[in-house]
């Protein structure tokens, strides 16, 4: 069984609290793509924890972690959140985690080279895109390039060290146009044996191990990072990420493109929310925005930025859900609405004056407004419930309605943190 789990939105949906959860079912779990440039939030038995870049599997015994070739890997960052799971009592080893021979490697230069592009951005036009400032769009760009260093090479350092100062003269054209100092060869020499020499034992072909691993009857499950309207093709571009969150890139970007997946689970909020800059029609402003963004504890687990939060977004969700080919919904956060007698969502938008319901090109998005309709809400305390039958009327309600205007079957609703603290709806 391959099971993609999948952002529906902007990102930050909660997918690594739900593939903690539903690792227990699977034999390995895989990230696909992206960087460190986002996390995933778990809270369980064995405490709280904020993954950058390793799978969430790795916080549950006995499955198997991937990093896949999708990967853009910041050693040094990989080091560091290894150590703090290691020192919290996580057993990481070559045995439960295998790291893509194929994934790139980010390079300091690469966050700099972000550093200075959003600086100069923000300077010139006020208008940066949003970035986590962490390397990740220049490093996917070398890649097209074709002039990116691949976690493999650390096997060979030899044959690696010959290709870096080709590849420092050729970086640090750019970097000393932005008038900073530029890198050296012995600096990246240093990198790679400070943060590479770790790392080796743990690379390999992730492609025939998962091969291997499909053709055994494991089950796999492969996590992806932020939302479909992140994704460098289908998202709000250019507010997005440089890589595919798409479900139909996870055999690819897990190394695996000669499989196909048989289900996408996607994740999705009760309400929304977006870290980042890009339009965001529904964006609540004031006094409602700090009330959801206090009540859902909306703050980037990556950067610590607030999110920008609002109420369940109808058309920007049903396109997500059409882009990831969602066949189930895991609605996560349902008890942050607790508190609230009447719960708005925008079920359609307005442009020009005519009313729409798909969701439009990213340039005319700014012109969008939401238009909002109210249900009546629960207002009581759910985060204790743990079947169907224990939700209030209204909550049930709320989940059919959203099931009717999305188009897809909500299997999994969320109401705490806590790795139990959810219900299976069917």
């Amino acid at each position: 069984m391959l099971t993609s789990i999948c952002g529906i939105n902007w990102g930050d949906e909660g997918k690594g609290r739900m593939v903690d959860l539903l690792s227990e079912d699977f034999d390995v779990v895989c990230r696909y793509q992206g960087g460190n440039n986002a996390g995933h939030t778990v809270i369980n038995e064995k405490g709280k924890f904020i993954l950058n870049l390793l799978p969430s599997g790795i916080l549950r015994d006995g499955v198997v972690n991937v990093m896949g070739c999708g990967m853009a890997i910041d050693i040094k960052h990989l080091c560091g959140e290894m150590a703090k799971l290691k020192e919290a009592g996580i057993k990481i080893s070559p045995e439960n985690l295998k790291i893509s021979d194929k994934a790139i490697i980010t390079m300091p230069y690469h966050v700099l080279q972000d550093v200075m592009e959003e600086d100069r951005l923000t300077k010139a036009t006020g208008k940066p895109y949003g970035s986590t400032r962490r390397g990740i769009a220049p490093v996917y760009a070398d890649k097209y390039m074709k002039k990116v260093f691949r976690m493999g090479e650390l096997l060979r350092p030899d044959l690696l060290y010959k290709r870096i100062p080709d590849i420092v003269a050729w970086k640090n054209m750019t970097i000393k146009s932005y008038g900073f100092e530029p890198v050296t060869v012995e600096q990246m020499i240093d990198y790679f044996k400070t943060y590479g020499e770790p790392l080796k034992d743990y690379v390999t072909d992730t492609g025939l191990y998962l091969n291997k691993a499909n053709a055994e009857g494991k089950n796999i499950m492969f996590e992806a990072q932020l939302g479909a309207l992140r994704d460098i093709d289908f998202g709000i571009v250019p507010y997005t990420s440089s890589s595919s969150t798409i479900a139909a890139y996870a055999p690819i970007g897990a190394g695996v493109p000669n499989l196909k997946l048989d289900n996408s689970i996607g994740i999705m909020k009760a309400y929304s929310s977006c870290v980042g800059a890009g339009p965001f029609t529904c964006e609540y402003f004031g006094e409602k925005a700090e009330k959801l963004r206090e009540l859902g504890g909306e703050y980037g687990a990556a950067t610590g930025r607030p999110r920008r939060v609002g109420p369940f977004d109808v058309v920007a969700s049903r396109y997500g859900i059409r882009c990831q080919g969602a066949d189930a919904i895991a609605l996560t956060k349902l008890d942050v609405l607790d508190d609230y007698e009447q719960i708005e969502i925008c079920t359609h938008y307005e442009l020009d004056g005519k009313i729409i319901d798909d969701f439009p090109f990213t340039d005319v998005l700014d012109g969008c407004k939401p238009v909002y309709e109210s249900v009546k809400g629960w207002h009581c305390d759910i985060s204790g419930c743990r079947t169907k039958e224990q939700l209030p009327k209204e909550a049930l309600n709320y989940i059919a309605l959203l099931e009717k205007l999305c188009g897809c079957r909500i299997r999994y609703v969320s109401v705490g943190a806590e790795r139990d603290a959810y219900i299976k709806m069917y």
